[in-house]
């Protein structure tokens, strides 16, 4: 017996795409884990709203009792964004057994992509992507073994996902040498050098950039359509308001040691080290942020409104 999946689109979504309009997908782990509130909120509306300036239809991606929504409304993002109601993390492999279970859940890079992929959504924003966990002091190299599943995502679903790179907290070297191994093609956003999320370089260079969003649509069309490749493809855009990577690094190494003498693992790790490196920046690193996340969201409007406008 066939099983429809419960996805619902928002009818503004349902309508750009059916006209083959520009679409944005956003995702809500940002509002339910990776910010605290209130500036959890203020990220979705800012993203949404750059994404509409830019002549696109965001589409916030989320689990909300026991549904997949493609274009949550803002009454479901202020569900998420509290606290107290205890939303779940929502990776690809978790989307099942929430909906089965009628739970709430903000969307990780990798539920967004595949969510976006299954909507017929090409462009989708976020702020940094996850990678290789970087290895604290004293931990055993086993540890290298945990990869998320954005990476994996990346290579199976055919979306562009506009970020500022890999999350500063991870091992950068091992997550740009294992995007090449899974063939994601990494574009720099007028940069030659991938961005390290609250910084503008990580001393990676990249093969690839682009100087504006038709030569992004560009290459988005040949690789999808022309060549018939699979993969996703990472924009990189570095962000308006960098760090100093020196002193993004100095927090990271502090905030690394202090999740290890708590015991803190797994999902609860990355928003511990987001607020320690914020704390420790005087609420630089959060400030820089928001601003990423909000310039993504418009370079990926741009892309949408360029992407739509070349398959007319």
């Amino acid at each position: 017996m066939a099983v429809n999946p419960p996805l619902r689109l928002a009818e503004e979504v349902r309508a750009a795409l059916a006209a083959g309009g520009p679409v944005v997908a956003l995702e809500t782990s940002v509002v339910a884990q990776g910010l605290p509130p209130p500036h959890n909120l203020e990220a979705a509306r800012r993203c949404a709203a750059a994404v509409r300036a830019a002549g696109a239809v965001p589409a916030a991606v989320a689990v909300v009792a026991g549904e997949v929504v493609v274009g949550a409304e803002d009454a479901a993002l202020e569900r998420l964004a509290d606290p107290a109601r205890r939303p779940a993390k929502a990776s690809p492999r978790d989307l099942a057994a929430l909906c089965a279970a009628g739970r709430d859940a903000g969307t990780t890079v990798a539920a967004t992509a595949a969510v976006a992929a299954l909507a017929g959504i090409r462009v989708f924003a976020t702020g940094g992507i996850g990678g290789v966990h970087r290895l604290a002091p004293g931990e055993p190299a086993a540890g290298a073994a945990d990869v998320s599943a954005d990476l994996a995502e990346l290579a199976r679903a055919p979306v562009c996902v506009v970020s500022a790179g890999p999350k500063a907290i991870l091992d950068l070297a091992a997550t740009a040498e294992a995007l090449e191994t899974l063939g994601v093609p990494v574009l720099g956003w007028r940069t030659s050098e991938l961005p390290a999320f609250y910084s503008d370089g990580s001393g990676i260079a990249l093969e690839h950039r682009v100087e504006d969003a038709a030569a992004a649509a560009r290459v988005l069309r040949l690789h999808w359509d022309a060549l018939r490749r699979r993969e996703g493809v990472l924009l990189a855009v570095p962000p308006p308001e960098a760090v100093a990577r020196e002193v993004v690094e100095a927090a990271i190494a502090a905030a690394l040691e202090d999740a290890r003498a708590r015991g803190i693992r797994g999902k609860a790790v990355t928003p511990f080290l987001l607020e320690a490196v914020s704390r420790a920046t005087r609420g630089r690193a959060r400030a820089a942020n928001l601003a990423l996340l909000e310039r993504n969201a418009a370079v990926a409007g741009e892309v949408a409104v360029a992407l739509a406008a070349a398959a007319g």
